[in-house]
């Protein structure tokens, strides 16, 4: 931990801006409260594993504020949960208030709050399980230049690195061919975790590099430019916050079928929405501003998502009465070209 917030403060007196995502309190309680690893690894030990969370907490923070403030830096202890993402409002007010933190100089650090968000089986709608999806996500709201995502290897690899002729991807394409191995040691996620949530990151208007986090000057090489880890390229064109919620965190509570005569208004960038008579049917029930997705006519391909101007009832009231002029608005045409 050390050698990190060393990492962060030459990054700091480079003029950056920094976010650390970072896990580490279940470990800690677990070591406080004397439990065996294998009882908080089972996904039915809920409240064990809370409980360390709460046990672990305060000595993770403890120990980043100590560390930053031997350095002359402040930290920020940020909890998120699933809710946190539920709502573009609440998206945009956690993004603001992380920017806010920034501004007054100290460094966010962010984590989900497994103190109360141990039950995977009652968080059925999760748009992240590990924190290489989560600092994906909150790059993408606080309109981030760049996220470094640590592993255990020195980046993407065409198979796993210990087999024979693997080699490393520097520079990651659509066209890449990925074998994907074990999961890494580090925390929940494996490579095809990391991978996917550094598309999302890049996706989102960030630079996204997976890199070895076992040597620690990896980190500021990484935002100094140097060839190190697998490149995710940025997107020329980032969607806006709102947008890039839609496509990777938005619970979509509904489904409306759409006409295939749709599709093209879907693609043509000038077209703002869809009617009431591009409609077919509804699925679900929603209120007015919910997030849903589009589907084909048999309801087999998701082809858009958006957020409806009326709810479940008043569409299907208006079906075919064309009495409303918008039934949906699309998301944008960057992530609706990807759904299709």
């Amino acid at each position: 931990m050390g050698g990190l917030v060393e990492q962060l403060r030459i990054l700091r007196q480079q003029g950056r801006e920094v976010l650390l995502v970072s896990s580490g309190a279940v470990g800690l309680g677990r070591c406080i409260l004397g439990m065996e690893k294998n009882v908080i690894s089972d996904p039915a030990n809920v409240i064990d594993r809370q409980a360390c969370a709460a046990t672990g907490q305060e000595m993770l923070m403890s120990t980043y504020y100590s560390m930053f403030s031997a350095l002359g830096m402040e930290c920020a202890q940020v909890l998120l949960t699933q809710q946190d993402f539920s709502s573009p409002q609440r998206y945009t007010y956690l993004a603001d208030t992380i920017e806010k933190i920034m501004k007054k100089g100290m460094i966010p650090v962010i984590n989900e709050n497994d103190v109360v968000t141990g039950c995977q089986e009652l968080d059925k709608e999760r748009c992240f399980s590990d924190n290489d999806m989560l600092s994906a996500l909150v790059a993408a709201g606080v309109q981030a230049n760049a996220v470094a995502i640590m592993t255990d290897v020195d980046g993407v690899y065409t198979r796993p690195p210990e087999t024979q002729g693997a080699k490393r991807i520097s520079l990651f394409s659509q066209d890449c061919d990925v074998n994907i191995g074990k999961k890494s040691s580090y925390g929940r996620g494996g490579m095809a975790s990391k991978i996917n949530a550094a598309k999302t990151a890049a996706d989102g208007g960030a630079c996204a590099i997976i890199a070895n986090g076992s040597n620690i000057a990896n980190v500021s090489k990484i935002f100094n430019g140097e060839p190190v880890g697998t490149l995710f390229p940025s997107v020329n064109a980032p969607p806006s916050r709102i947008h890039h919620w839609l496509a990777y965190a938005a619970t979509c509570t509904g489904k409306l079928r759409v006409k295939s005569s749709a599709l093209a208004k879907l693609e043509n960038t000038k077209q703002e929405g869809l009617f009431i008579d591009d409609i077919l049917g509804v699925n679900g029930m929603f209120g007015a501003s919910s997030a849903v997705s589009l589907v084909s006519e048999g309801g087999e391909r998701e082809l858009a998502r958006g957020l409806v101007q009326c709810g479940a009832t008043e569409i299907e009231m208006q079906l075919g009465k064309h009495l409303y002029d918008l039934a949906v608005m699309k998301s944008s045409d960057m992530v609706v070209r990807a759904q299709l």
